[in-house]
């Protein structure tokens, strides 16, 4: 790896992919990792981890994270990117890998704060996440049957570990500033088949009962929040006429095939059964 000596500083590390990117850092053999957290203790982050207490959303938390930093994985906190990415210019960093969206996404902001900034970047622009079935956990840790909307809607979801695999590769590899990269799981798959897979890590037959659009809205709205669950299932109808095109690039940097969704639902199945039967 060109950058392992490099000091790398996670943004988010307390959260689900930051945490992820920390581990696939390490793994990868980098010796100076700092994690910015707004939670130490909850992260439980390694002891050759640098920790630092911060909040993107409070970007003057940074000043002390940012010091002496080389790269950095900034995660996306659409509210103040433009402060962050402007600190970090301040500060020196040499290239800003960062979680958004394409073009039209609410994620769009963080890639072009990124590139105001006048840093080398890399955007990693992921798909629909295989941790969002868990909206579907309360369900299914209660009975066989999973009530959602346009069963027949497939996205090429992907594992969160393979969006960290693809952070910290990129981070420490040289050669990737200025690439925009789509990060996709290997195949397209609807709700339907989601939860069959899930039902069979479990080892049960579980049923999808498909929701009129206002139905399943009113269903999630408690959870997920009205506005939410509207944007997250109104145009899912078009995913069923056209299904999401899953594409190699996870596998292109990785040079190892991204994770299907069945491997993942296998490795994570305790969070579809109540604590009481999860495997200790």
């Amino acid at each position: 790896m060109v950058y392992e000596n490099a000091s790398i500083l996670v943004t988010g590390a307390t959260g689900n992919v930051g945490r992820l990117v920390v581990d696939s850092l390490l793994a990868l053999g980098a010796r100076n990792v700092r994690a910015l957290t707004v939670n130490p203790s909850r992260a439980a982050l390694p002891p050759s981890v640098g920790v630092f207490t911060g909040y993107l959303g409070r970007p003057s938390s940074l000043l002390a994270a940012l010091d002496g930093v080389d790269l950095m994985y900034l995660a996306p906190k659409v509210e103040t990117c433009d402060e962050v990415c402007r600190m970090a210019a301040g500060a020196g960093v040499r290239h800003i890998v960062d979680l958004a969206g394409v073009t039209g996404s609410p994620w769009e902001a963080v890639e072009r704060a990124v590139e105001a900034s006048g840093i080398p970047w890399t955007h990693l622009e992921a798909g629909e996440f295989m941790t969002n079935t868990q909206m579907w956990a309360p369900q299914i840790k209660t009975g066989d049957l999973v009530r959602d909307h346009a069963g027949e809607s497939a996205t090429a979801v992907i594992a969160l570990e393979d969006i960290a695999d693809v952070a910290a590769r990129v981070l420490l590899d040289g050669g990737h500033p200025g690439r925009s990269y789509e990060l996709t799981g290997p195949a397209s798959v609807t709700r339907c088949s989601l939860v069959t897979q899930i039902g069979a890590a479990l080892g049960r037959e579980l049923r999808y009962l498909d929701l009129p659009l206002a139905e399943a809205i009113a269903y999630y709205a408690p959870t997920m929040g009205a506005d939410n669950a509207d944007w997250y299932f109104r145009d899912r109808p078009l995913l069923a006429e056209h299904p999401q095109t899953p594409l190699t690039t996870v596998a292109d940097v990785l040079g190892r095939p991204a994770t299907t969704f069945a491997e993942w639902a296998r490795d994570h199945v305790d969070l579809f059964r109540p604590a009481e039967n999860a495997r200790r």
